[in-house]
């Protein structure tokens, strides 16, 4: 095995919940309170989902930062995890269907009994599970840049052209992780009717923001 490939795989493993649907590290079991948008919520986690101990710093600065959801809608948290935005989307709009897309079935798990748990409305599954036919109002995602730019665009190009008409997302990078040239990247490749900009910067990450003409 080429050291390339050994270094690969390594970076794999260590970053399983990105990669695999099952992760191979052993289930540990985690609870902690977290505030989320001005909602205090106990809320469950596990080894091998992304962020499994603590709010994400990243994720904190999104949800602090970007602006009051539409009261009701189509939702989409891209990249769920153990589901803090998508916890935070149903508390702040409970008439909203909102949707959670992971490949991990160990983040799908947790984010589905937090949801439970918290008596929201969530809908916690893979790309498989969503009508191929419906379009969002709102996404929000804190993206796994650690994947690789093909990864990541495949990924982008493939939901944020699933906004619906007028529809707005928001996506918190770090800056040094290329916030700024993911921007220009968007902006470049997405269709005429999508509009790219810099939203907010925090504590060294950027808020950009994708809006769809109506």
């Amino acid at each position: 095995m080429s050291k390339q490939h050994n270094t690969k795989h390594t970076s794999q493993a260590r970053n399983e919940q990105y990669f695999t649907a099952q992760p191979q590290s052993a289930e540990q079991h985690l609870e902690f309170d977290v505030m989320l948008r001005g909602h205090q919520v106990h809320v469950q986690s596990s080894a091998g989902v992304f962020s499994s101990h603590r709010l994400d710093p990243g994720t904190a600065v999104l949800l602090k930062g970007a602006p009051e959801l539409p009261q009701q809608g189509n939702f989409l948290d891209l990249g769920c995890g153990w589901g803090p935005i998508s916890i935070a989307m149903a508390l702040e709009s409970p008439r909203a269907q909102v949707w959670a897309l992971d490949i991990n079935e160990r983040a799908l798990q947790l984010t589905t009994a937090n949801a439970k748990h918290l008596g929201l409305n969530i809908h916690a599954g893979t790309a498989d599970n969503i009508d191929p036919e419906l379009q969002f109002d709102v996404i929000w995602s804190n993206p796994p840049i650690r994947v690789g730019k093909e990864i990541l665009h495949s990924l982008l190009l493939t939901w944020l052209p699933r906004l619906a008409a007028g529809g707005n997302a928001y996506l918190v990078v770090q800056k040094h992780l290329g916030s700024d040239s993911l921007a220009a990247w968007l902006q470049e490749t997405l269709p005429d009717e999508y509009a790219v900009s810099k939203y907010s910067s925090s504590k060294g990450y950027r808020i950009l923001s994708v809006h769809r003409a109506a």
